[in-house]
């Protein structure tokens, strides 16, 4: 089921980075297809995985094993269902933030414009925002901030005010509304990236993912036992960024560590690897996905 759901990216890497003990408690905060967990509970011998997931269909694919919580929330919860199960630290944290195959693949989600479907974009269907209700609600500052920040489009007025003029007569509900609004705006030969733009922006605003994210990296300094891992597989510059930096300084929005009297740096974490992994050739083959996946690792001190 999960192959067919999600391929996990960067399997092997993943599982060495976490240094896994068969005795260990280890967390997966995007259990998504279950390809990383399924593979984490190979290595465990009375351990336990406590994985994070707000998506029913996610929750649907779970395996039926009773070493394995499952806590159908957003992992910037990470923290406080911890210590509600009563766990206090944990040996490992693997977070894969890319969105699932299965999510791009299924229309009715909305989160890809290669099909039709309502604009929805939520990974958790029980929240009430919607990308058809950014598109129709938000004022124009607001859309000039979500495709320049979290589209990194630099030149997007021309998108925001296609976007204002439409609404006023038409409101946005299917993808091929905003498709209608966009692709007059795609730069020579760049349709399928500019759309791929759009659409990120779109979603990361929907699900909040960089305040979520934010919150579960600040909270791994204090679930972290020392010696475990933070292992975690990002898939565009805006995430990256932020995981670079807290690994290197312990602040998501740091780029240089603070440093005590004698001029040594005061950081809770120590990288296991300078630069990022990527997906070698044979995967690049075979999991297309894989491509702009970068695994960074680091261990608590």
């Amino acid at each position: 089921m999960e192959n067919a759901y999600h391929v996990p990216v960067l399997l092997n890497e993943c599982m060495e980075g976490l240094n896994l003990k068969p005795g260990g408690i280890y967390v997966d905060v995007t259990f998504g297809g279950g390809g990383h967990s399924n593979e984490i509970l190979k290595n465990l011998e009375g351990g336990r995985l406590i994985v994070f997931d707000q998506d029913e269909d996610a929750y649907q694919n779970r395996p039926d094993d009773e070493r394995l919580i499952f806590v159908r929330h957003n992992f910037r919860f990470l923290k406080h269902f911890l210590r509600y199960i009563g766990i206090d630290k944990v040996d490992g944290i693997l977070a894969d933030l890319g969105v699932s195959s299965h999510h791009f693949d299924t229309p009715e989600r909305g989160f890809s414009f290669r099909f039709e479907g309502e604009l929805d974009m939520r990974m958790n269907k029980q929240s009430s925002l919607t990308a058809a209700g950014v598109l129709n609600a938000y004022d124009e500052k607001s859309l000039y901030r979500i495709f320049k920040n979290y589209g990194e489009i630099k030149h997007c007025g021309k998108l925001v005010r296609g976007i204002l003029s439409r609404r006023d007569s038409r409101p946005f509900k299917m993808i091929s509304d905003l498709l209608e609004v966009a692709e007059p705006c795609v730069p020579a030969r760049e349709k399928n990236k500019f759309l791929a733009k759009v659409f990120q922006a779109l979603r990361i605003e929907v699900n909040r993912e960089m305040d979520a994210l934010k919150d579960m990296l600040m909270q791994t300094k204090d679930v972290l036992a020392p010696g475990g891992r933070l292992v975690v597989m990002s898939y565009h510059s805006l995430e990256d960024r932020l995981v670079k930096n807290f690994m290197k300084t312990g602040d998501c929005e740091q780029s240089q560590a603070e440093q005590d009297f004698y001029g040594k740096n005061i950081v809770p974490f120590v990288a296991i690897s300078r630069k990022p992994y990527v997906a070698g050739e044979e995967e690049l083959q075979s999991n297309n996905r894989s491509r702009s996946a970068k695994l960074r690792i680091c261990e608590k001190l």
